[in-house]
């Protein structure tokens, strides 16, 4: 029955005109989503409604982040390009449009208290931003590669950076320098999230792990098992009484002391982007090309909580107990410019707004009234009737509904022909049985129970006269007869050949020992690959186990199997500081084969392979082949050159490629994206 339901999909719709880019839930209610995708546009939504409640428009790049505000007033967005847009949704308008990054924007969050927020970039770097007065206050910079998220504690004072480098940054606002690195993920980091009243922080990271840290010493308190998939999202219970994490198509359930899985529940999301928690239920967001999809967990059906609302058995700490953990950490938005005036002028920007931005912006209400019912609600007075929000209500279950009989079984196709036979031969027998038969078909197809018409002077002469003539009665027909058949298709022709007749030319169903042979005939050939290419890869690890990397890239290229190449390339994305020259130039050429891939897992490490490469070693590239010529002989430098063209010339062969494919769709056309701007830094 419906009600042992834990999770169910609410809703799908076309969220954009193009693809979609990000999307983020709003963590006071939960019961609103916003979105940004190729087509420029940020789009609102109230979940469990199909209707776009409003568009936002402005931006001249594709949208690449979404942060709601706190309170659901704000919301910031930012776009490749490097751009920021704040909007005021009470106020129906455009707050600041703000620009400083060089590269696209991958997350956003607002300040706790304060008029703050703060953005991690493509360009490895993490800006402050003052969104009434100042611009950007300072840019804090450290991370290697990309940011994945930023997340501010929620005292306000720190800000947690998660990098593609596999590293976590702790950021002192007022100090304006790095407090530590939490370094023991073992690939890149793709999300943070501080616990709500503890002094504990939480990471997700593509090493299918999450890992939780003691803010007071800085020390890793446990880490959870491998999952089977990369973790994509994380959230604390607002109780803080345990950590949500969110995997491909998985939701778990983690508490840290000590590391343990209370409950694991199956969710068809995909990759989940974003999730939040209001009336006992966890909503889940997750998108698709242009489509975005919301999806449902009860959490009164999940473990810890049970049958029990989470009300009665979360954390016992008071309001004024959480403040009491903060007390020393609490900050203020006088407290952040103080303290800002430590940081060096030099370091402080400018705010800059692009006056192109600015002039494109507009606003777009669908539903005036949804918007002053969620964004206005000040404007009512105290003593109105709130509309009661109601949790979501999961589908029913399929065996709720009766559906008609279906008359393609094997028993019904049997019953239909016997039946079919019968009504066959009185038709032969008596014309008139003929044309009532052929009345009982319904006009849409579907077979209706025969009714005997009234007897007439006409009928019961006919029947009188059929008596005499015919030998042997009429036998009553079926009360369900199929119209007969004019085309010439027999439903025997569709029934399964093996197994021979079972009367009446009726093919039988074959057992499941012969389906199970048939299912299985390529089994054979699937695992003499899969055998071969496991014998590869131990030959591949043998070579690097040995310490001879080079050694062990050479031979997997000498194999020409570009699935051992795939593997090779997805260890080596995962361990970045593997890379030197010397694979860049042997591997360029592999990347290149793997980009004309008709699979969509070749291409996206190609392309991943590809960032690394150009990150950290085209500007090394660049200078290499612009410098002067030495005076003299250098055997060393003349190498280096050797290999900078070669990269140089095969990556322009892979950029001629890639300008072919900027259309395609989802992460492909992300990265794509990404790899043709890193790319023209070389010009």
């Amino acid at each position: 029955m419906s009600q042992t339901k834990r999770s169910w999909k609410l809703q799908e719709y076309v969220a954009h005109g193009n693809n979609v880019n990000c999307v983020a839930l709003s963590r006071k209610s939960g019961r609103v989503i916003v979105t940004g995708g190729e087509d420029r546009k940020v789009n609102l939504w109230i979940v469990g409604k199909p209707n776009c409640l409003m568009s936002l428009c402005g931006h001249t790049t594709p949208v690449e982040s979404v942060r709601f505000g706190h309170e659901e007033e704000m919301v910031v967005a930012g776009s490749m390009s490097g751009a920021l847009k704040v909007w005021d949704l009470e106020q129906a308008k455009i707050m600041r449009t703000l620009t400083g990054h060089t590269s696209s924007i991958k997350s956003l969050d607002f300040h706790p208290y304060g008029d703050y927020c703060t953005s991690g970039s493509l360009d490895c770097n993490v800006k402050l931003w003052d969104i009434r007065k100042k611009g950007c206050i300072y840019t804090y910079r450290g991370h290697k590669n990309g940011v994945n998220c930023v997340r501010f504690s929620p005292d306000g004072k720190w800000i947690a950076s998660a990098g593609e480098d596999s590293v976590v940054k702790i950021w002192d606002i007022t100090a304006g320098k790095i407090l530590t690195d939490l370094t023991y993920h073992q690939g890149p980091v793709n999300i943070v999230e501080f616990h709500p009243n503890e002094l504990l922080l939480a990471s997700g990271s593509s090493d299918r792990t999450v890992k939780f840290w003691d803010l007071e010493n800085f020390n890793m308190v446990s880490t959870t098992d491998g999952d089977s998939t990369p973790v994509r999202n994380i959230l604390f219970h607002p109780d803080g009484t345990c950590l949500f994490s969110g995997t491909k198509d998985l939701l778990k359930v983690y508490s840290w002391e000590p590391s343990k899985c209370y409950d694991s529940i199956p969710v068809n999301w995909g990759e989940v982007a974003d999730m939040a928690i209001g009336q006992n239920q966890l909503i889940g967001a997750s998108f698709s090309q242009t489509n975005v999809s919301t999806f449902v967990v009860d959490l009164k059906r999940v473990q810890p909580f049970g049958g029990i609302p989470h009300q009665e058995i979360g954390s016992n700490l008071s309001s004024k107990d959480v403040d009491e953990v903060f007390t020393d950490l609490s900050i203020s938005n006088s407290s952040v410019s103080e303290g800002l005036k430590h940081v060096p002028k030099e370091d402080i920007e400018e705010p800059t707004q692009d006056k192109e931005e600015q002039d494109n912006d507009s606003f777009e209400i669908a539903n005036p009234e949804d918007y002053r019912e969620i964004f206005r609600p000040k404007s009512r007075l105290e003593h109105s009737p709130t509309r009661p929000v109601e949790p979501f209500q999961p589908p029913p279950d399929d065996g709720m509904f009766q559906t008609k009989r279906n008359v393609s079984s094997p028993r019904n196709v049997n019953r239909q022909l016997s039946s079919e036979r019968k009504c066959s031969a009185e038709r032969k027998s008596n014309p008139l049985r003929k044309s009532q038969l052929s009345k009982s078909v319904s006009d849409d197809g579907d077979l209706e129970p025969v009714r005997q018409p009234a007897p007439t002077k006409t009928s019961k002469v006919a029947s009188k006269s059929n008596n005499k003539t015919s030998v042997k009665p009429v036998s009553k027909p079926s009360p369900r007869q199929p119209e007969e058949d004019k085309s010439g298709i027999s439903p025997e022709d569709f029934l399964p050949k093996a197994g021979g007749d079972v009367g009446y030319g009726v093919q039988r169903v074959p057992s499941e020992g012969e389906a199970l042979s048939t299912l299985s005939s390529g089994h054979d050939a699937m695992a003499k690959v899969l055998s071969h290419r496991s014998k590869n890869l131990q030959i591949v690890r043998a070579m690097w186990t040995s310490g001879n990397t080079k050694a062990a890239v050479d031979s997997a290229i000498s194999m020409k199997d570009p699935s051992v190449i795939v593997d090779l390339l997805n260890v080596l994305n995962l361990k970045s500081g593997l890379w030197s020259l010397d694979l860049c130039s042997c591997l360029l050429p592999q990347v290149q084969d793997l980009m004309d891939s008709k699979y969509d897992s070749y291409v996206t490490a190609a392309c991943e392979a590809l960032k690394i490469m150009l990150k950290n070693f085209g500007p090394v590239i660049k200078s290499n082949l612009t410098a002067p010529p030495s005076q003299g002989v250098d055997i060393s430098r003349e190498e280096r050159y050797r290999k900078c063209r070669q990269c140089y010339e095969n990556l322009s062969m892979i950029r001629t490629t890639i300008s072919k494919r900027m259309g395609a769709p989802g992460k492909i056309g992300q990265l794509l994206r990404e790899i043709q701007i890193l790319m023209a830094s070389m010009d």
